[in-house]
């Protein structure tokens, strides 16, 4: 298996604060990171998971 691919979501905070969020999709799911910890393990939810995640943070905003 190839490693993920990371990029940071287009939501983090821009500059040197360091405060990202980094997705990359998995063999079956997609991972979640903190790109500040990126040895430490990540969350990984499927497809249907992660589209109820954004759905509610899209709802809060």
């Amino acid at each position: 298996m190839n490693a993920p691919t990371w990029r940071k979501s287009s939501r983090s905070t821009q500059g040197t604060s360091g405060e990202c969020v980094e997705v990359a999709r998995l063999t079956r799911n997609i991972g979640i990171r903190d790109s500040k910890q990126l040895g430490d393990a990540h969350l990984s939810l499927t497809a249907e998971q992660f589209a109820a995640l954004v759905q509610r943070i899209k709802s809060t905003m």
